[in-house]
């Protein structure tokens, strides 16, 4: 018999799945920039999964065998907020690297 809490944390993880699922098909233009860049294993020959559920978040960029997470930031985002997120995802053993929209703009 599976629990409530079972459930309910199931359910959880099919929304954030169905969520990123989205945010593929419609990526910023910076994260857009950032993959055609790191796809096919372009950057440090890492391989990145692009908006991946990673516990209670959706990343935007993982590369699971460096246990590293890229995310592009724009605007919408703050100090505060980022940084309990990046705490979590560090405490769960993963590297967080953010750039901002404007950087990766200017990436050749």
């Amino acid at each position: 018999m599976v629990s409530e809490g079972m459930k309910e944390r199931r359910s959880a993880k099919r929304g954030l799945q169905k969520l990123a699922r989205h945010m593929r098909h419609e990526p910023t233009g910076a994260e857009a920039r950032f993959w055609h860049h790191a796809r096919n294993r372009a950057i440090g020959g890492m391989k990145f999964r692009r908006q991946v559920p990673v516990g209670r978040y959706i990343v935007d960029f993982l590369c699971l065998e460096e246990k590293l997470i890229v995310e592009i930031d724009g605007g919408q985002h703050g100090d505060e907020q980022d940084g309990a997120r990046d705490d979590d995802l560090r405490a769960c053993g993963y590297r967080v690297l953010r750039f901002w929209n404007s950087d990766v703009a200017d990436m050749e």
